[in-house]
């Protein structure tokens, strides 16, 4: 099944209290649960103004529309294609 990186732009990410993350985390999952298992969340980084989240998803059809569902900005969704760390290189 395809993953997904997705970047949200919310200004003063960083800085969002932990209750509101929590309240914005039960709301994906929420959100996930009506559209079924082939959605799947897997984490989430936050940075100063951004969130980067990556998902399980058949198509990046249904990501947006876990993100319109959500009310969650979607600024960019990208499929991964590949994923490399450091035992690449060995």
């Amino acid at each position: 099944m395809p993953k997904y990186v997705i970047e949200r732009e919310i200004p003063g990410a960083g800085a969002i209290p932990p209750a509101d993350l929590k309240n914005i985390s039960q709301k994906s999952c929420s959100v996930l649960q009506g559209l079924g298992p082939q959605i799947q969340w897997v984490q989430s980084y936050v940075t100063d103004n951004k969130i980067y989240c990556i998902y399980i998803a058949p198509n990046k059809e249904l990501v947006m529309k876990h993100a319109e569902q959500g009310g969650f900005p979607a600024n960019s969704i990208s499929e991964i294609h590949t994923i490399i760390d450091p035992t690449t290189a060995e």
